[in-house]
């Protein structure tokens, strides 16, 4: 098993390099600029017009590690790794379209916030019955750390299950702001679940594939998405990989263990929704220099060092590193024997 999970990476980080040698250019070329706002830090106005949809590079790895590396599986009935593929694709298509619209309409302004609700309830729902229908998860919620497993009405769980992808489609999305960061960040998730795959054995071997599919094509990204970015993922790519993330910690039947996965993620969104809510209740004043989190580190944060792309990617990248070790000693009583 280990062999097809390196295979996977190895296509996946291959194929997307390939892919953004061609995507990159042909994006310029069509002039797929992404629309930096105006209210965002004004450093980062030097950034517009660069081409957007960049994710489309670590798409195409993914789905190329699915088929191939993965293709032994499909060949066994297992299509947990073709399921997670589509639920990502899915949320990735609500993305394209949101930055179609951005493009069309030449401003940082896609679908509607209604719209994007409604497509991804509706895209997280479907994805729930059909991992339960196949197996993959139960109407129970594993507690992680303390090895507990609580027993949860079904109607109640697919509510749950729903909001909680939305959930983390979205906060990922948040995160993406800075060079590099959103890419950086999901990469040692990714291989946290390739490193539990390991554990647990052949029956998440084509889930396994899907996550190391991913780090490769991420790897391969970042090529090109590394701080100066010739090219960002957009919508297409963050909502993807937003999609991913939760699709894979359903499938693997644990979706608590993003408290502490995805913590990075938690940390942006909080920030935003403590900034909103703080400005409305104090008429105008803020906590945050600007919110997404990464943005008023930018700005100085409260100690005064203005943090650069890199070192933002280096700190949320280090933090995700060490959360994703903290992830794996969580659910060590489940998954390793």
């Amino acid at each position: 098993m280990s062999k097809q999970l390196m295979i996977a990476f190895i296509v996946g980080f291959v194929t997307a390099a390939i892919v953004g040698a061609v995507l990159v250019p042909f994006l310029r070329k069509i002039k797929a600029g992404q629309m930096i706002k105006e209210i965002g830090p004004n450093w980062h106005m030097h950034k517009n017009g660069t081409p957007t949809m960049g994710g489309i590079m670590f798409i195409v790895a993914v789905a190329a590690a699915c088929f191939t590396a993965g293709w032994k599986s499909v060949q066994a009935g297992e299509y947990g790794h073709v399921v997670c593929l589509l639920l990502a694709v899915a949320f990735g298509v609500v993305g394209f379209i949101d930055d179609y619209e951005k493009l069309r309409h030449k401003q940082n302004l896609g679908l509607t916030a209604k719209k994007k609700l409604i497509l991804q309830l509706a895209v997280s729902l479907v994805f729930i019955m059909v991992m339960r229908r196949l197996g993959y998860i139960t109407p129970n919620l594993y507690i992680p750390f303390v090895n507990v497993t609580l027993p949860i009405p079904e109607p109640v769980y697919f509510v749950f299950a729903a909001f909680v992808i939305v959930g983390t489609v979205n906060a990922v999305n948040i995160t993406d702001g800075v060079d590099g960061l959103a890419a950086g960040t999901t990469f040692p998730v990714m291989i946290f679940f390739v490193v539990v795959t390991y554990f647990w054995g052949e029956a998440y071997g084509a889930l396994g594939v899907f996550a190391s599919g991913l780090a490769g094509g991420l790897l391969g990204f970042l090529i090109y998405n590394f701080n100066p970015a010739k090219v960002f993922m957009g919508d297409t790519g963050s909502l993807f990989l937003g999609g991913a993330l939760a699709a894979l910690a359903f499938a693997y039947d644990m979706p608590m263990i993003l408290v502490t996965l995805g913590i990075v993620y938690i940390i942006e969104t909080l920030s935003v929704i403590i900034q909103v809510g703080y400005f409305k209740l104090t008429g105008g004043k803020r906590i945050f220099k600007m919110a997404p989190f990464h943005h008023h580190l930018e700005m100085g944060g409260w100690l005064g060092h203005k943090w650069t792309e890199k070192q933002l990617f280096v700190l949320f990248g280090g933090i995700s590193i060490v959360f994703a070790v903290i992830s794996f000693i969580g659910i060590t009583g489940r998954f390793v024997a």
